[in-house]
């Protein structure tokens, strides 16, 4: 089963969030996920939440990383060196 960390939508209508998320690759884009790591609020360009120590387990178990989740990991990494400056 080959596993990926990707974005899944919710929220409402013209209001998207996405719970980044850790999922079967053949799973649709709202299907039945393993493990959430974080939310994303893309309009207003905040991460809610986001679970570093998840985020590095699935990946040192081999889990892919899509493009997206990986910029939405790297805003985090930014906004919390931010923080804590």
């Amino acid at each position: 089963m080959a596993v990926r960390i990707r974005l899944a939508r919710f929220g409402r209508r013209n209001h998207p969030i996405y719970r980044i998320v850790v999922m079967d690759s053949r799973s649709p884009r709202e299907g039945k996920y393993i493990d959430i790591i974080g939310t994303y609020d893309p309009k207003r360009h905040e991460l809610i939440k986001f679970d570093e120590e998840k985020y590095l387990k699935w990946v040192s178990l081999g889990a892919e990383v899509t493009d997206r989740a990986k910029a939405i990991y790297k805003l985090y990494k930014k906004l919390s060196a931010k923080q804590n400056a």
